[in-house]
């Protein structure tokens, strides 16, 4: 890839859509242009090129748009996948698609409540936590079985869902911590110490129209 076909990518670093999009473009050593984007001011750029306005929005030279995160994540790791995240089996896939639809869906309609939840929503921030605990106890059952989620190795579900989970356990740590997750508690600390988090999770600028090119 030379440097006329770099990528651009426009992200938000808090994001978990966009966490889970940067950490499979680590992993698989593409190099992009990244636009680190303020959500209350969205560039031109990215709106011309994805106007539903959400990110992750990776852009290629050609004009080429993926702006779904999971789709950015398979992409990459079609092009380079040396940990082997994508399943290699039929039962493995169904397993990976399961796990991050139930997160995407359920799980994150109720993280979303928890965190957000006031007075005006009729519902507390308890209701919302209690909730999403179906998902955390189906999560907890899993690493019970094995190291990851799916087997003894990170799969993509791994990677695509651990970004949610940090988020809802940073709600109220205090809380999450004495929970009881036991399992999850280890498997979420082993992303968060992981030298790849630490990357993804460098502190870029804001892009204008002006910056200085950063390369990701």
């Amino acid at each position: 890839m030379t440097m006329n076909e770099i990528p651009v990518l426009y992200s938000f670093r808090r994001c978990p859509y966009a966490i889970r999009a940067r950490m499979a473009l680590k992993m698989s050593g593409i190099e992009v242009e990244l636009r680190e984007v303020s959500l209350s001011d969205k560039p031109a750029k990215m709106l011309k090129s994805s106007p539903k306005g959400t990110v992750p929005v990776l852009v290629f030279a050609n004009g080429i748009v993926i702006d779904e995160s999971l789709d950015i994540m398979i992409w990459a790791l079609e092009q380079s996948d040396p940990d082997c995240w994508l399943p290699d089996n039929p039962a493995e896939q169904t397993e990976n698609d399961h796990l991050i639809e139930l997160c995407d869906s359920e799980f994150k309609q109720q993280l979303d409540g928890y965190k957000y939840a006031d007075a005006k929503s009729g519902e507390s921030m308890e209701s919302y936590r209690t909730a999403a605990e179906k998902y955390l106890r189906y999560i907890e059952k899993k690493l019970t079985d094995h190291r990851y989620l799916i087997n003894e190795r990170i799969n993509i579900a791994d990677v695509a869902i651990f970004p949610f989970i940090r988020q809802f356990a940073y709600v109220d740590k205090d809380w999450f911590d004495q929970a009881g997750y036991k399992k999850l508690q280890t498997w979420l600390d082993n992303f968060l110490h992981a030298p790849l988090f630490s990357e993804v999770m460098m502190k870029y600028s804001c892009w204008t129209e002006d910056s200085k090119v950063q390369y990701f």
